[in-house]
């Protein structure tokens, strides 16, 4: 016989069993479908409302020996019972198997809640992990890492797995070029630190957007090459004020003289050609240094060659000096060329007059030429017609 329950919420097979007066192998037994069908997965989970088959004990005594009929006179055969011990034995065996049987599921639902309580400890964690790194613009670095950072992995774990992921890669892209070139790493906060103060370098000299502006993650191709090349926010600086006062808002002059002595300048962005950090910086300003004389020399109307521009700038000439210089010789010049060839002198070309304006080696010889045609000009028309030789007759070349 067996009769039907009705599984509550919170019973385990254990207790409705205690509660019956049987044992869970028996209901297992009375209900197939608890080791048959997987989602009561052998009977370790039973759900509210489902009906189940309870054994009914029957309580019977001890059973006699049957055989043949006895005759007369025979004796029953003796009949084997249970002894007080042995039924305690087996009532307490039942008793430790039922307990090892909620011990058993106990465990199994404590298991199932510290599982869950990690897994919304972890999406806590992950969410919290995402709102910070959105704040930055590095929320695509925390997205791949979800299951991980859920799973409740240590910080180095965490870490390590970041620093591989492609996202991670891609947005700390110089990194990998520095450590190729036998610089260091840079960590995240130094590599966004470098990267803000580029960017408030550009905007406060006025660069173009397109220089400084960020994509969704924060990344500025541009700023790659300057943290590749380990260059300080000081030297992009240094940079930028070398391109915008020395040559973008200098004399027209300057501008052709860099493009007409440096033709790998070709683009005519000159700010871009600054700012590119495979050029020196002393490279650059040597560069603009020459452009500035040549550019006061075109400005004067003479010659200008990135050769002899370099050479003047390496004897000291500046951009300052070499205004004023070019302005003297171009006062002059060409009166000194008439001189020289009337009487039969070398020629008083360009090339000596900078020699004596600019204390190149060559000054003496070049004073020497030009008092020489001072002084044969003055022989021949000084007491003569009255005409006045005072152009050429300063202490300097170009006061002509």
């Amino acid at each position: 016989m067996a009769e039907k329950v009705t599984v509550k919420s919170g019973q385990t097979l254990s207790s409705i069993a205690k509660a019956n007066n049987t044992t869970v192998a028996a209901i297992k037994e009375a209900n197939p479908v608890l080791t048959t069908n997987p989602k009561y997965q052998g009977g370790n989970i039973i759900f509210s409302g489902t009906k189940l088959s309870i054994p009914t004990a029957t309580l019977t005594g001890p059973t006699l020996a049957t055989g043949p009929t006895l005759a007369t006179g025979a004796t029953l055969p003796t009949v084997t019972t249970l002894t007080p011990e042995q039924i305690a034995a087996q009532l307490l065996a039942a008793q430790n198997a039922s307990a090892a049987a909620n011990a058993a599921e106990l465990a199994r639902q404590n298991a199932a809640a510290d599982a869950e309580a990690k897994r919304r400890a972890g999406q806590s964690a992950y969410d919290i992990l995402l709102t910070e790194f959105n704040q930055y613009g590095l929320g695509a670095l925390i997205e791949p890492l979800k299951s991980l950072i859920q799973s409740g992995p240590s910080s180095a774990e965490l870490t390590l797995a970041l620093r591989a992921t492609d996202a991670y890669q891609k947005r700390f892209a110089a990194n990998k070029s520095r450590v190729s070139a036998g610089l260091s790493a840079l960590n995240e906060a130094e590599y966004i630190r470098l990267e803000d103060q580029y960017q408030n370098v550009m905007r406060n000299y006025g660069l173009p957007a397109s220089y400084y502006a960020k994509d969704t993650t924060g990344r500025q191709e541009g700023f790659e090459k300057l943290i590749g090349f380990d260059v300080s926010a000081t030297e992009l600086e240094d940079r930028v004020l070398t391109a915008q006062n020395r040559v973008i808002n200098a004399a027209p002059e300057v501008t052709t003289a860099l493009k007409q002595f440096y033709p790998d300048i070709t683009n005519g962005d000159i700010l871009a050609y600054t700012l590119d950090p495979t050029k020196g910086l002393s490279e650059i300003k040597r560069k603009v240094t020459a452009a500035e004389i040549g550019g006061a020399a075109l400005g004067a109307g003479l010659g200008a060659s990135a050769t002899r521009a370099e050479q003047l700038a390496r004897y000291g000439v500046t951009a300052e000096s070499a205004q004023k210089g070019y302005g003297a010789i171009g006062g002059g010049l060409e009166r000194g060329r008439q001189l020289a060839s009337i009487y039969q002198q070398p020629d008083y070309n360009q090339a000596v007059a900078e020699e004596e304006v600019f204390n190149l080696p060559g000054q003496t010889q070049a004073g020497e030429k030009r008092k020489k045609i001072i002084g044969l000009e003055k022989a021949t028309f000084g007491g003569q017609t009255g005409v006045s030789s005072g152009a050429l007759s300063q202490n300097r070349a170009g006061s002509y």
